[in-house]
């Protein structure tokens, strides 16, 4: 084996020691990102509107919002940093649904 290999294999193994340390419970150091998940019916609920209308004024498919509110699915990062953003600033605050800028149609393959 080449020195390559060799530190690529000491960092994997302290990698996996690591990761099952912590796995364990024990204090290893290692960062932890928690993502925040909106209430996202409470965020619909509040501006009063349906899932049909929210999925088409905020451009979420229907059936991905559906998933949310059943707890089936969870909304990523990029989703929760949207809705957080909904939440605090939502469309009828700027002048109501028209106020969401329009996503142009896909562009052909």
């Amino acid at each position: 084996m080449d020195t390559s290999t060799n530190a690529f294999a000491a960092d994997l193994i302290a990698s996996m020691t690591e990761a099952a340390a912590h796995a364990r419970g024990e204090e290893t150091g290692a960062r932890e990102h928690v993502v925040e998940v909106p209430a996202v019916r409470a965020i619909r609920e509040a501006l009063g509107l349906s899932q049909q209308a929210f999925a088409s004024a905020y451009r979420i498919p229907l059936a991905t919002l559906k998933g949310w509110e059943q707890g089936r699915r969870h909304p990523d990062t990029t989703a929760s940093a949207y809705l957080s953003v909904i939440a605090r600033m939502p469309a009828s605050r700027v002048g109501n649904r028209a106020a969401v800028i329009p996503m142009p149609p896909p562009a052909p393959i």
